[in-house]
């Protein structure tokens, strides 16, 4: 995967490989001790069925590394979010 900076993704839109829009990139989790991206912290679109994926204090917690590109929007890949156990 490029190379993707914490700064290119506030506020843009978050979307899924399936075209679908997720929310707004609203901050990211990061390891203090390697520097490594572990969530990209979402608010969610209203419309947006949340159950489906990790969530705290009503934003939807996506692993970084499902996070394919950050252009116009961040993609992310919906495999790799849904239908997983993140706990």
């Amino acid at each position: 995967m490029a190379k993707i900076l914490a700064k290119n993704l506030a506020n843009k839109r978050v979307m899924l490989t399936d075209g679908s829009e997720l929310g707004f990139a609203s901050n990211v989790v990061i390891d203090t001790q390697s520097g490594a991206l572990i969530y990209l912290v979402v608010k969610p679109t209203p419309t947006v069925e949340t159950s489906k994926y990790k969530t705290q204090n009503g934003y939807v917690l996506i692993p970084f590394e499902a996070v394919r590109a950050a252009k116009d929007y961040a993609i992310v890949d919906k495999k790799l979010i849904t239908g997983s156990d993140f706990d």
